[in-house]
């Protein structure tokens, strides 16, 4: 079947987009645009590399509660934007625990303690742990695990329905990664202003009741994933029991704080 909400995305005010909707076991409930075309993925990278991490904490490579980045902060930490580490620089700004600032520099530093206990480089990790066991075969990542990843709809379908129903990983430790962490914890969510609490989980936003927001009015508070300021995104809404991945080649402005969210929502109702 396709879904006639997909097609919205031609009203987006972008040079190219493609989106689609998975369910866990994997139908693609519908798709539109060019699937396979490769878009910068930006902060959309993130959530690929936690669970890179997630692996090699499963593997027995790092645990979650093992020093890692600045002094007093945790793998964990790191993952859930805790870690007290400046926005883009390796600057620590707060203590680890009491504040939700948002950090690539976060993620950097989480990329090279992996990188670090695994004694493979991080890209090479993860494409060995997540990307070639899910056959993301036009997904890359060249440079920061924070920014840098390149992905197609297609390839991010099947991460989709991964994190939906896990075979990469134990689903308790996927469970954990779309928990709060640190719940309570309030600070900035970039491009949506100051939001108390700023609830994350292990790598992943978590909606919960966050206003205003990326996703739409009609989606429910155990919405989880990542936007990136490439104008992509990708959320799983387990009420709804489905995900949906929207790319696009246009930075993230005003144009998208108001297209997205009636599209989720128009995605969400057909669906």
């Amino acid at each position: 079947m396709s879904l006639q909400s997909l097609a919205l995305i031609e009203n987006w005010p972008v040079p190219t987009a493609a989106a689609a909707v998975v369910r866990a076991d994997g139908t693609v409930l519908g798709t539109h645009g060019p699937t396979d075309h490769r878009f910068p993925l930006a902060s959309v990278t993130k959530p690929l590399a936690a669970y890179a991490a997630l692996v090699a904490y499963e593997e027995g490579a790092i645990e979650l509660d093992e020093p890692a980045g600045p002094p007093g902060s945790t793998v964990r930490h790191l993952l859930a934007h805790t870690s007290g580490l400046a926005f883009d620089e390796h600057r620590v700004t707060a203590p680890p625990g009491q504040r939700r600032l948002y950090s690539n520099a976060g993620f950097e530093q989480l990329g090279d303690h992996v990188a670090k206990a695994t004694e493979i480089p991080f890209a090479e990790y993860l494409r060995q742990a997540v990307l070639d066991p899910l056959g993301m075969t036009s997904t890359s990542l060249d440079g920061s695990p924070a920014k840098d990843g390149v992905s197609t709809v297609d390839d991010l379908v099947r991460f989709a329905a991964e994190l939906q129903a896990p075979r990469l990983l134990d689903p308790r430790t996927v469970a954990e990664a779309m928990t709060v962490q640190y719940p309570g914890t309030k600070g900035v969510l970039p491009g949506y202003g100051h939001q108390n609490p700023n609830d994350w989980g292990l790598g992943l936003e978590i909606r919960d009741s966050k206003s205003p927001h990326w996703t739409g009015s009609s989606s429910s508070p155990r919405t989880f994933g990542h936007f990136g300021q490439s104008g992509t995104f990708l959320w799983v809404d387990p009420t709804a029991g489905a995900s949906c991945v929207a790319l696009a080649d246009r930075a993230f402005g005003p144009w998208a704080v108001e297209a997205w969210p009636p599209f989720t929502d128009a995605v969400l109702a057909e669906i």
